[in-house]
């Protein structure tokens, strides 16, 4: 197993083609897609023919980013998965999570997302950490604060197969992290 990062709780490691099953399980989750696509199914044959193969080729691409699949160390479960990889307008580094609904409401995502950006700032020079989420979407507002990140802009999201509406861009910066310390 290729370990990336270790919290308390959790584990994230990179994904392997064995991990198709979860995804599908985990993107095939209406109320975990609400947000994402409007609650629609990801096909398995994008999963194993677009979704797994960009992940690993990102870890290629950007040694030290990428999507990771975070497994809870107790139970060995997989809870979903963790993003920390450049975004592709602007170079800034994008963080974001998908987790199972029985994941939901248990500080996975807050405990996850802290230690991604700690392990950015600290490990790789980053210098600006951005994440985006409809604006409805209150519960990733709360995580997102949680982990340091403020709002910096309400932007319309209009996006072929993902949901239409209000979102808010996140940032924390490096000098702002270091301040909050």
């Amino acid at each position: 197993m290729d370990i990336f990062l270790e919290t308390d709780r959790l584990t994230l490691r990179r994904f392997t083609e064995a991990d198709e099953d979860d995804l599908f399980d985990l993107n095939n989750d209406p109320e975990v897609m609400r947000f994402i696509t409007n609650g629609e199914a990801t096909p398995r044959a994008e999963i194993r023919d677009s979704i797994l193969p960009f992940h690993f080729r990102c870890y290629e691409q950007f040694e030290g980013f990428g999507t990771w699949a975070a497994v809870e160390k107790a139970s060995g479960q997989f809870l979903g998965w963790f993003h920390f990889r450049p975004r592709r307008d602007d170079g800034a580094i994008e963080l974001g999570y998908r987790l199972r609904r029985s994941a939901w409401g248990n500080g996975y995502a807050t405990e996850g997302s802290r230690a991604l950006v700690d392990k950015g700032f600290t490990e790789f020079g980053v210098d600006r950490v951005v994440a985006e989420t409809m604006s409805a979407n209150q519960a990733s507002r709360r995580v997102l604060e949680k982990s340091g990140l403020s709002p910096v802009r309400t932007f319309a999201y209009d996006e072929p197969h993902i949901m239409k509406g209000s979102a808010v861009e996140y940032a924390l910066t490096r000098t702002d992290w270091a301040a909050r310390r």
